[in-house]
């Protein structure tokens, strides 16, 4: 469970409604049942019209993995290539046929797959580069459907509050009422921004990077298996792979430094 998300979550609710407490308000002023089916309904329908269907319902399952991210131990994978590593210098590569069918990871259970049938390296790599190109390319639309939602939530809360003063002046003739029609039109525009704020666009940056990890960790993977196959020493090996996961997972940071 990622406790940053759900942390970071409730601090933000707590923040906004306290404001709104200490400045003389009520959270009932916030509960306008009308304001948020009209946010919603036109935040998820003009998502839905940017995606296709498919893509958007894999946004949704993704929602899990910022909760309950399911990304890959690279310690764990790192101690993997190294006894798998062990056992081929000493018995042959051919004797991790056994220990494949036990691999639940799809990427690295398909590159151990090819070093034990005997893949050239060269083509190894190549084919499962190649693999890495879509897996990433397709991780990277995900979070997209979530950024798109959160550039619509706010123009559909400027809608809503809109629609909402359209009401109020049909009501003049009462300005105590006008007053009160004011206030709750603008409910809108406050889901719309924080719906896009505090969620949708925070989820899609929690995706992305979710996402990079798990790429590099399959980059490492892929560099692994090429070393098993080289027949390297599997303390060099850990130490490589190791190095590989942290300048990765770091780079960017110190570019921009």
């Amino acid at each position: 469970m990622d406790l940053a998300t759900i942390i970071g979550f409730i601090l933000a609710l707590v923040g906004i409604i306290l404001g709104l407490v200490l400045e003389g308000g009520s959270v009932m002023e916030l509960t306008q049942p009308t304001a948020f089916m009209i946010v919603m309904g036109g935040t998820i329908g003009a998502t839905m019209i940017s995606f296709p269907m498919g893509l958007f319902l894999e946004a949704l399952k993704g929602l899990k993995d910022v909760i309950m991210p399911s990304s890959l131990d690279p310690d764990k994978i790192i101690e993997d290539l190294v006894q798998y590593s062990t056992k081929a210098r000493k018995e042959g590569i051919i004797s991790l046929e056994a220990d494949v069918k036990q691999i639940k990871d799809p990427f690295l259970k398909k590159a151990l797959m090819m070093a034990v049938d005997g893949a050239d390296p060269k083509e190894l790599r190549h084919t499962l580069e190649s693999q890495l190109e879509r897996i990433e390319e397709h991780g990277l639309t995900i979070p997209k459907v979530w950024e798109s939602a959160g550039g619509y939530a706010p123009t559909i809360g400027i809608i809503g509050a809109v629609m909402g003063l359209i009401q109020v002046m049909k009501h003049l003739e009462n300005i105590e009422e006008v007053g009160h029609g004011i206030a709750v039109a603008f409910v809108a525009t406050i889901y719309g921004v924080g719906f896009a704020n505090i969620g949708f666009i925070p989820f899609a940056g929690k995706m992305t990077l979710l996402h990079k990890k798990n790429m590099v960790i399959k980059e490492m993977i892929l560099d692994g298996v090429l070393l098993v196959i080289e027949g390297v020493n599997p303390m060099i090996m850990r130490d490589k792979l190791s190095g590989f996961f942290v300048e990765k997972m770091h780079k960017p940071a110190e570019e921009k430094k």
